[in-house]
């Protein structure tokens, strides 16, 4: 049965890396870089939606809409954030060889 790792940038550790493969490893760098803060972006809008709800309407249901739009932009920050970590470790690992 073949191993599945975690690391899906297993294949870049060995003794040298070429030009291309450095190249990569800073593509990725940058495209993590713009997937947090896509993440910020969109957990704003949804913050920002929730509080327009909130602070505008009187009626109960889309006051609790509103509060359950700022609840879910947190947690889309939150997990936005965990998951820039997880990958900038993995891609730190490789940088280091």
């Amino acid at each position: 049965m073949k191993k599945i790792n975690k690391n899906p940038y297993t294949n870049f550790l060995k003794e040298e890396l070429i030009l291309r493969d450095h190249l990569a490893i800073d593509r990725t760098v940058l495209s993590n870089e713009s997937t947090l803060l896509a993440y910020i972006r969109t957990s704003l809008a949804v913050i920002a939606a929730g509080a327009t709800l909130i602070h505008f309407f009187d009626e109960i249901i889309i006051k609790l809409f509103g509060a359950i739009c700022v609840i879910a932009g947190t947690i889309i920050l939150v997990l936005g954030y965990l998951r820039y970590r997880k990958m900038n470790k993995l891609i730190k690992e490789i940088k280091r060889t």
